[in-house]
């Protein structure tokens, strides 16, 4: 008997059909990789397993976990199977964690409920379980709260969460989306072993195929609510059977993809970024010497209360029309110099200055509006209560309102691949990957001179951030846009960068040309952040992709 049987699922909202007879089986001890595009149901059969499917939804079909049936439990039974037999990571920890409740007391909290364990025993495990997944004490005590921790913290957070009672069956939506590549193999093994040592299934739903590669044993592929292909994944990957899947496997190996691939589903060019400025070219953004210290919670009642140097003496400067890539690990300082080249954070010493003129929270609406970003977190990035017409105009309040808005508004939605329909839509109706374009559609709207893109595409799949990409160089081509790419994913940095920093504990540890830094790195944290990289393994390569459209 399987520990989990999914037979002939099916999920409708209202007379929209969203999953169409999924049935997939996973055993004790395996890990099942479930890949698609945005959209495609993977997260929506991850909520029917967890009995957390939207209030509306019609269910049909089969869901059993050794071999009790899910789809019929009373609320109160599945509240007890969440946690103790069924653990989730979803994909946006912001959204999973509790803002008013520290990290210990929610951790500790599921050992509480579930196992009537005393208060001092939870936390003691908490604490452990946040030091599997790379939190260590006393750089993480117990009492932050999720404010306090970095993107990539935050995941690491929502996965010892879930990892904490040891379930029978994990469901993984995207767990390292947020992840520096050295944290998410860290993860990756620790989830491997967790599977392997407890029997515990292992059900990993992603849009990164190489990750797939490296820790699942079969692969499932998902379009339009349906699973399409399924088998042993080094099997499928060296000869999928369906279009859609060789697609999905040639965007994974050449993406970011010319236009010619885009438009015409050929696989004939790379993404084509901006040459090099003139070394004489004025700097549109330039960083001297910056710095940013916080305070730390005194470690005794009169003791000094010590300090935290979250930027230490960055200095850099970026060209109209360059585009510029910034890498290192969650926590390095890279999110911490973002606040600050937005005039969102004051600096603690040094300067930054865009197009010449200072940058600081004080400078005038004219200035902000030559600088736009794009956040990690799409949800947290957004108002739930106003429609997506309201949200990708918001910009707009610096500029003025101009004539054509609500025409430029329809441009932005179709030039994201979105659709102009979708103006009068809430933030909630879209999956995570298709908020995050209209993230992207936002900062695009008023041409800003300058787009920091802080993981603009980590929610994106390989055929959407392909299109992005493509989008962001015709764009930069048109406009003489300046990009700054803050990202984990080196691939993406490796594709669309002419420069590339490299910074680790609020330093730059390394600098140059994008090409010369990938291919002889001279600094061995920027060798140990190559080596973790994931890939697909060259032999696996498939010959002549159909068109990415087909199915």
């Amino acid at each position: 008997m399987s520990l989990l049987a999914i037979e002939r699922l099916g999920v409708s909202i209202g007379t929209t059909v969203v999953l169409h007879e999924v049935s997939l089986r996973l055993e004790a001890g395996e890990i099942l990789g479930l890949v698609g595009e945005s959209g495609s149901g993977k997260s929506m059969t991850a909520l029917a397993v967890m009995g957390l499917l939207p209030e509306g939804t019609q269910a049909t079909g089969s869901v059993r976990l050794a071999g009790r049936e899910i789809t019929t439990l009373a609320e109160r039974e599945l509240c007890r199977l969440r946690g103790a037999g069924v653990g989730m990571i979803f994909q946006e920890p912001m959204t999973a964690l509790n803002p008013l409740m520290t990290i210990g007391d929610q951790v500790a909290e599921t050992l509480i409920v579930h196992r009537g364990l005393a208060r001092s025993e939870a936390r003691r495990i908490a604490r452990d379980r946040l030091d599997r997944v790379g939190l260590p004490a006393p750089r993480f005590p117990l009492t932050l709260f999720p404010h306090e921790l970095s993107g990539g913290q935050r995941q690491r957070v929502a996965i010892a969460l879930a990892i904490a009672l040891r379930p029978q069956l994990l469901i993984a939506d995207e767990p390292t989306t947020a992840l520096d590549v050295t944290t998410q193999a860290e993860v990756l093994d620790l989830l491997r072993e967790l599977a392997h040592e407890e029997g515990m299934a292992l059900l990993l739903i992603t849009h990164d195929l190489a990750v797939t590669a490296q820790m699942a044993a079969r692969v499932a592929v998902m379009q339009d609510g349906r699973i399409v292909e399924e088998g042993p994944t080094e099997a499928l990957f060296r000869a999928p059977a369906r279009p859609y899947t060789r697609a999905l496997l040639a965007a994974a190996r050449l993406a970011p993809l010319s236009d010619e691939y885009l438009d015409q589903g050929k696989a004939t060019g790379a993404f084509s970024c901006q040459e090099d400025p003139k070394p004489d070219a004025g700097a549109l953004l330039r960083v001297e010497d910056a710095r940013r210290s916080y305070r730390l919670p005194r470690p005794a009642l009169f003791a000094p209360a010590p300090a935290r140097h979250a930027v230490d003496g960055v200095s850099f400067a970026l060209h109209p029309g360059e585009s510029l890539g910034l890498v290192g690990e969650s926590g390095c300082g890279k999110s911490t110099l973002t606040r600050a080249i937005l005039g969102l954070d004051p600096l603690s010493g040094g300067r930054i200055t865009l197009a010449g003129a200072p940058v600081s929270p004080r400078m005038p609406p004219a200035q902000r509006a030559a600088v736009q970003v794009v956040f990690q977190d799409p949800y947290g990035s957004f108002d739930p209560r106003q429609t997506v017409a309201r949200l990708i105009a918001e910009p707009f309040h610096l500029t003025g309102r101009p004539p054509d808005a609500e025409a430029r508004i329809d441009a932005a939605l179709s030039d994201v691949g979105l659709s102009p329909a979708d103006r009068d839509r809430y933030i909630h109706e879209f999956s995570g990957g298709q908020r995050q374009r209209l993230a992207i559609a936002r900062a695009l709207i008023i041409r800003p001179r300058l787009i920091v893109l802080d993981e603009a595409v980590s929610a994106l799949d390989v055929r959407v951030r392909a299109q992005v990409l493509a989008l962001l160089a015709r764009l930069q081509a048109a406009h003489g846009l300046s990009y700054l790419f803050i990202s984990h994913d080196l691939s993406v940095v490796r594709a669309v960068t002419t420069r590339c920093l490299v910074m680790q504990a609020g330093k730059i540890v390394e600098e140059g040309p994008t090409a010369d830094l990938f291919t002889a790195p001279r600094h061995p944290y920027t060798r140990r952040l190559l080596a973790a990289t994931p890939r697909l393994p060259e032999t696996w390569s498939t010959l002549d992709p159909p068109p990415a459209s087909g199915a």
